[in-house]
């Protein structure tokens, strides 16, 4: 984790990280697919929402299994949500990306296949 912090990835509502694998989760999400995207943006990108513990995933409306609640997604936003999305696709390493009018969804897996699924949300 060379650009990104466990401190952004906490619980919005608890502060938690989860357990010991959701905090390895995180950290293989920021090292595989955040950390890279940062080094060839060149500026900082926002951590919206990272871990979501189940009370706050219900309260925001998440998905029931989301993967925020297994440290394996996280909302982020950058000046350039398009270039940054860009990005991502080209390191080819995520399970989902999905693009919010504000925000770009991003997800990855430590085991088992990643989708490599891109969606839109408007």
């Amino acid at each position: 984790m060379k650009h990104f912090t466990e401190k952004e990835f906490r619980c919005k509502c608890c502060g938690s990280l989860g357990t010991p694998q959701t905090l390895a989760n995180i950290k293989a999400l920021v090292d595989e697919v955040l950390d890279p995207a940062r080094e060839k943006l060149g500026k900082p990108i926002v951590v919206n929402s990272g871990y979501r513990c189940p009370k706050h995933n219900l309260a925001v409306g998440g998905v029931k299994n989301s993967q925020h609640m297994a440290g394996e997604a996280a909302d982020i936003c950058c000046e350039d949500n398009m270039l940054l999305k860009q990005i991502i696709v080209e390191n080819g390493k995520y399970d989902q990306l999905i693009e919010y009018p504000t925000f770009l969804h991003v997800s990855w897996k430590r085991y088992g296949p990643n989708r490599k699924q891109r969606l839109i949300k408007r």
